[in-house]
């Protein structure tokens, strides 16, 4: 999230918080495609993380974001007088920085996935523009594969600090979440109540399937680490009462007010006023509501308290006036615009859509929850409900296909959007997940050498 939002229009009740999820619905023909994905900037001359100041003779995260908004002109945002991020016109996107220095592009509200595959190569062509002069690329992968967490470096905003100090309090692998991943991830809209919920079942369902696709994370610092998405991994050990696979929303009647329930009791991190951020962890945004929350007496919970406060919640898939698919590492830029892709195709079409439900809705919470313990080792050999998950997923790669084909957004050579399903049916040719590519290198042509991950994969 580049940018806090800043509305203190004051929220009187439960309700307003319920009108402003539901406020999200559009009708299918506005439904827009919002693409994001981080990458790791590093060094070319020795594979260096990239700090916030540079180092001697070269620029560093700070030099990038100055030099893009030279580049685009885009508005520059700031978190105690440091550049922290880029604002584009008329919320078209926007650049962010990730703890550790992860570059972050928040893609514009697009109409087609030809529109993201342009948006994604001039970002490319953009960041490396500016970054070539300062001798730094960019490698998009699930992990960090090469530095420790004391070598990363720790970007100056605000709200990662108080993150940085309450992570350890909630889980083992925060602070490596924070650091030393990286995703892609894809934000669609919903048309109503009942189309929100039915997305949102499937999605959670299906994420374990994506995390699988889409796996690219199997070294860390300098090794092979066991598994094939150790950024899935990690999440599993971070903070469980704000992510995971949300299993109330298979319960009967599930609705906006559903997710707002919980939302209510997930431990706060942070309340913004002005431009000072006030460590509030553990309380709850109940508490806020009800002016009693004991680090701040008699402040009042404003509508950006609660639209900061979702951005808080780290779900398999987030619902806030769009839902966000949040289970996939990032990886090479093919891959970038093939998640989006394989949602659009399955979410955006209803006879896919309804194909999806029917295939994944007999699984259990607890069919549901093995899965996605499973798949960060086990990739697409895991199983679900008797199945093994690559065969799944042959059937769902067929139905987003379909889903694509349908749509009928064309390019100008007439070809319709699922060309960018291509990586993804190379994975399911070949048998084997670009994790596993990479740890058949490592164990081949690299000689056991984990550094070619970077220099190979560079965007």
């Amino acid at each position: 999230m580049a940018r806090d939002v800043s509305d203190s229009t004051p929220i009187g009740s439960k309700d307003e918080l319920i009108s402003w999820i539901a406020a999200g619905e559009k009708p299918a023909s506005s439904f827009r495609i919002g693409t994001e994905h981080e990458k790791f900037p590093f060094y070319r001359s020795d594979l260096a993380p990239v700090p916030y100041e540079g180092r001697t003779g070269a620029g560093g995260i700070r030099a990038l974001l100055e030099g893009m908004q030279q580049r685009l002109g885009w508005e520059p945002i700031l978190d105690a007088g440091h550049i922290i991020g880029l604002a584009g016109p008329d919320g078209g996107g926007a650049i962010s920085l990730e703890p550790g220095g992860q570059f972050e592009l928040s893609g514009a509200p697009l109409t087609t996935l030809h529109e993201t595959q342009s948006e994604l190569a001039a970002h490319i062509a953009d960041v490396n523009a500016v970054a070539a002069p300062h001798g730094i690329a960019f490698a998009a992968l699930g992990a960090s594969p090469l530095w420790t967490r004391a070598e990363t470096p720790v970007m100056p905003k605000g709200r990662y600090k108080i993150m940085a100090n309450y992570m350890p309090k909630v889980g083992t692998l925060g602070l490596d979440m924070m650091f030393r991943t990286c995703t892609v991830q894809v934000n669609l809209d919903f048309g109503s109540e009942a189309d929100m919920v039915q997305k949102l079942r499937v999605s959670l369902a299906l994420q374990p399937l994506a995390t699988a696709l889409f796996a690219s994370s199997p070294f860390l610092e300098r090794k092979l680490n066991g598994f094939q998405s150790m950024r899935s991994e990690i999440w599993r050990h971070t903070d469980n009462a704000r992510a995971g696979m949300l299993a109330f929303a298979f319960d009967e009647g599930m609705s906006y007010e559903g997710y707002v329930d919980w939302a209510l009791d997930v431990p706060m991190y942070f309340v913004k006023r002005g431009d000072t951020y006030h460590d509030v962890t553990g309380a709850s945004f109940r508490d806020l509501l009800a002016g009693k929350l004991e680090q701040l007496p008699g402040e009042c919970a404003t509508m950006s308290d609660w639209a900061n406060h979702l951005s808080t919640l780290f779900p398999e898939v987030r619902l806030k006036r769009f839902l966000e698919m949040r289970g996939a590492d990032a990886g090479p830029a093919g891959m970038l615009t093939a998640l989006p892709a394989f949602w659009v195709g399955l979410l955006y079409d209803q006879t896919s859509l309804d194909a999806a439900w029917a295939l994944v809705k007999g699984w259990s919470n607890a069919e549901r929850q093995a899965l996605r313990d499973a798949v960060p080792k086990e990739g697409l050999a895991a199983t679900v409900a008797g199945r093994r998950l690559g065969e799944i997923a042959a059937e769902v790669l067929e139905l987003s296909r379909a889903g694509l084909s349908r749509r009928a957004k064309r390019d100008a050579a007439g070809r319709d959007e699922s060309i960018f399903l291509a990586p993804l049916q190379e994975i399911l040719a070949r048998g084997q997940t670009l994790a596993q590519s990479l740890e058949e290198r490592y164990r081949g042509a690299w000689g056991g050498k984990v550094e070619p991950a970077l220099t190979e994969l560079a965007l």
